[in-house]
């Protein structure tokens, strides 16, 4: 009773004073000065003390960032915790950001998280710098050139198979989540570490598994990485956090440097091995393989590439390469089970393409018309990363008319550039037609700022072209194969889970009807 009435003592007159704040600043921002002064974002008022806007963010961050938006502006100032963050929530203003001012906007605002699980020596968390310039550039010419992206066919193709036979002898209802991210996970180890070393880790059933939820936690840990700073409590920072972060360092550093190590011991003579052009020369390599080799014969790199800089670029290649693939193909599959028309329209589309061939492979994926436009309305309603990852302009900046001060954290709201009216006709809905139609120009590359899943300009992923043919190749060959409906013919639960991707809340819990014996 005590420690009861000791509390109330305590907590009444903090939340009297929040609230105190909250009514005090809720009215809108003042108009514009007229005195000369620089003209700030509007904002939802002063936020509380300590928190600042951080209680209107939720539970879900980017619907509720649109929902003030709505009120206040595509470009919109917040307080989150101690850290001011601009939130960009329109077609024109991203395009500013990724493009008219993308200089500007190019670095990121540290993290203590991403440095921590990815060694400060990664790509996509790092400041704009020289060190950033050149690790990416590797990526580019080196790791996710066009030419190195086919060589990785087989190994879609052989997962898509693999992935096609766990489904026809699993129980009758699986949820489909965990198979999706045993393939996405697969699919990156082969392309990682080579075919020999990823089946060396996932040798063992238990221990495959087991390394897949290190993963997991990895990539749910990063998700935490762009908000920490601004307040641990609301990114559920608990003392438990910091034991998963150190665990899950020591075991991925631990699996990382067993496999370079085995990549060091089986390499031939520096004189002996292919060089690499600008393209690559050895379609046979996985990416530890190459990042060596550039190592050791990339003299323009300006950068020295040491067993920490490859572990920090391998890992960067699971977070961008496993989870919002999964998510991707998840939320793909969901929508069409929800819309059941589209979803015979497509298995026709594909099972006349493919025939009795009674496989696909990516010689298809490019006569797949409706499949593209799927794809595409998908990553328009469900970016897989809805709020991408932060900006931060290292001087002050401008986006729309309205000054952006040095230091500023600015947030892109795709999911909610992908809901917005202004742009998109029944923005709400599941319409693929509309990429056959009047979108049909539009893309997911980073060129037509309606759609930025993936970002664009400098920071923009350089994966896509690895990504694409992963989800596709899974989506065709499990709807060639199989139809589909719920567990227990209910309807499916369509709500969000948070993270650093949004998943389904509930799973994807289905039941698969194979269509060959």
């Amino acid at each position: 009773m005590a420690v009861s009435t000791l509390a109330l003592v305590i907590l009444v007159p903090a939340l009297v004073v929040s609230l105190f704040y909250l009514f005090r600043s809720a009215k809108r921002s003042p108009a514009p000065p007229q005195d000369g002064r620089q003209l700030l974002p509007p904002s939802p008022g002063r936020g509380l003390p300590l928190m600042g806007h951080l209680h209107l963010l939720g539970s879900l961050p980017h619907r509720s960032l649109r929902a003030l938006a709505a009120a206040h502006g595509p470009v919109m100032l917040l307080r989150l915790g101690r850290v001011p963050a601009v939130v960009v929530s329109s077609a024109a203003a991203a395009e500013e950001v990724m493009r008219a001012r993308d200089l500007a906007f190019a670095s990121r605002p540290r993290s203590a998280v991403a440095e921590r699980l990815l060694y400060g020596r990664d790509v996509a968390f790092a400041p704009y710098g020289e060190y950033w310039r050149q690790a990416r550039r590797i990526c580019v010419v080196h790791l996710l050139n066009t030419r190195r992206t086919l060589s990785f066919r087989r190994v879609r193709e052989e997962e898509a198979a693999a992935l096609v036979h766990r489904v026809r002898y699993a129980a009758s209802g699986v949820d489909m989540c965990e198979l999706i991210v045993a393939y996405a996970n697969t699919v990156v180890s082969r392309a990682a570490f080579g075919d020999e070393s990823a089946r060396g880790l996932y040798r063992d059933g238990g221990r495959g598994r087991e390394l897949r939820l290190v993963f997991g936690d990895f990539v749910q840990l990063l998700g935490t990485a762009p908000w920490g700073s601004s307040c641990r409590v609301w990114a559920g920072w608990t003392p438990g956090v910091e034991g998963r972060i150190r665990r899950t360092f020591e075991a991925l550093d631990g699996v990382l440097e067993k496999v370079i190590d085995d990549h060091r011991r089986r390499r031939q003579p520096a004189g002996a091995r292919h060089k690499l052009g600008d393209d690559g020369v050895d379609d046979h390599k996985d990416f530890v393989d190459v990042l060596l080799d550039v190592n050791e014969t990339d003299g323009e790199a300006g950068v020295r590439l040491d067993t920490t800089e490859i572990k920090a670029i391998i890992l960067d290649m699971f977070a961008a390469g496993t989870d919002t693939t999964s998510t991707a193909i998840e939320w793909a599959i969901a929508e069409l089970i929800t819309h059941p028309d589209d979803m015979q329209k497509l298995q026709d589309e594909i099972r006349a393409t493919v025939g009795a061939a009674g496989r696909v492979t990516e010689d298809h994926l490019d006569k797949l018309r409706y499949l593209n436009a799927v794809v595409k309305e998908t990553l328009r309603l469900h970016p897989p990363i809805p709020l991408l990852v932060p900006r931060e302009p290292p001087n002050d900046a401008e986006i729309l008319g309205y000054h952006v001060l040095a230091r500023t954290r600015v947030i892109i709201n795709a999911w909610a550039i992908g809901h917005d009216p202004a742009t998109w006709e029944r923005a709400e809905e599941f319409l693929p037609e509309r990429f056959l139609l009047d979108k049909a120009h539009v893309d997911y590359r980073g060129q037509d700022f309606g759609l930025v899943p993936f970002g664009a300009g400098r920071r923009g992923c350089p994966g896509i072209e690895f990504a694409a043919p992963t989800v596709k190749m899974a989506l065709a060959s499990l709807l060639y194969h199989f139809d589909w409906e719920t567990a227990g013919g209910t309807s499916l639960d369509m709500r969000e889970r948070n993270g650093l991707s949004v998943h389904l809340k509930s799973g994807l819990p289905l039941v698969a009807k194979p269509r060959f014996p």
